[in-house]
């Protein structure tokens, strides 16, 4: 799934290719991809773009007051169509089109269809409402150097009500970064613990929009290649060369280093077996 880096890069790409642009059409492609009712996309006929922004995993067109949002899910992808197209491609979600600029289509790889939009009106917040604090804001640094809460790290992760915009992926990474176990939880860390947890995941954001910001276009079939550890599984680890583990669920699955990360402790896969500690 497309991260906080992934969409953020993409959201200033979008921003140089429509910015300042109308909006002249929002051609919906899949009819359950559209997760609102009023205001109509009609409505915004018109309107400029002031800017492509990012909250959480949401794309943001930012139209003098109503916002489009977008979010890509798992498999959401995004072409910047350079001339426009009219065409209706495998997958297609929605496709949006602005005078004398290249439209921009949303498609969708896989079976989930969980892609989707929302057309918002002024002041509505619709599901940004239930997003947690940014990763670099303050509220988050005191959260995570100050707060009780008794959730495993990696849950607190890649719960958008806890923090928007990190997921599996980059999960793996700050955790891998910071030598804590998958199953290390929030309020057991020491002040020396949660500091170099703080400063991994902010290192390990700043350090994948870097990548991020050499793409050019939209946002390809093909993201997070650059991830030190997740998905890596049997890989050797990028610190200290042993070989990558997993503990796979039925939605996920997490990628760790024994050595590294859990003192020589192989986890056990839970679908088979009870959990290693």
């Amino acid at each position: 799934m497309p991260e906080l880096p992934e969409v953020q890069a993409l959201a200033e790409r979008l921003t140089v290719a429509v910015e300042g642009a109308p909006l002249t059409a929002a051609d919906l492609l899949s009819f359950s991809s559209l997760k609102t009712v009023t205001p109509r996309a009609s409505e915004l006929l018109g309107r400029r773009v002031d800017r492509v922004g990012r909250r959480g995993k949401y794309l943001v067109f930012a139209l003098g007051g109503p916002r489009i949002l977008v979010h890509l899910s798992q498999g959401g992808r995004v072409d910047v169509e350079d001339p426009p197209k009219s065409t209706k491609p495998r997958g297609a979600v929605v496709r949006l089109r602005f005078e004398a600029r290249p439209s921009v289509l949303v498609k969708e790889f896989g079976r989930e269809r969980k892609a989707g939009w929302w057309v918002l009106a002024e002041d509505d917040e619709g599901p940004l409402a239930k997003l947690g604090p940014e990763p670099d804001s303050e509220a988050f640094e005191r959260f995570v150097l100050e707060g009780e809460d008794a959730r495993r790290v990696h849950t607190i992760l890649r719960d958008q009500r806890s923090v928007a915009g990190i997921g599996r992926g980059y999960s793996d990474d700050m955790l891998h970064r910071t030598r804590l176990s998958p199953y290390a939880s929030l309020d057991k860390l020491d002040p020396a613990q949660r500091r170099a947890l703080l400063d991994a995941i902010r290192e390990v954001l700043a350090e994948a929009l870097d990548v991020e910001r050499r793409r050019t276009g939209g946002l390809p079939a093909k993201v997070g290649d650059h991830f030190s550890v997740h998905g890596r599984y049997g890989q050797p680890c990028p610190r200290c060369g042993d070989d990558l583990r997993r503990v796979s669920y039925e939605s996920h699955e997490v990628t760790y280093c024994p050595r590294c990360q859990t003192d020589g402790k192989v986890l056990a896969d839970r679908r088979l077996s009870r959990l290693v500690r």
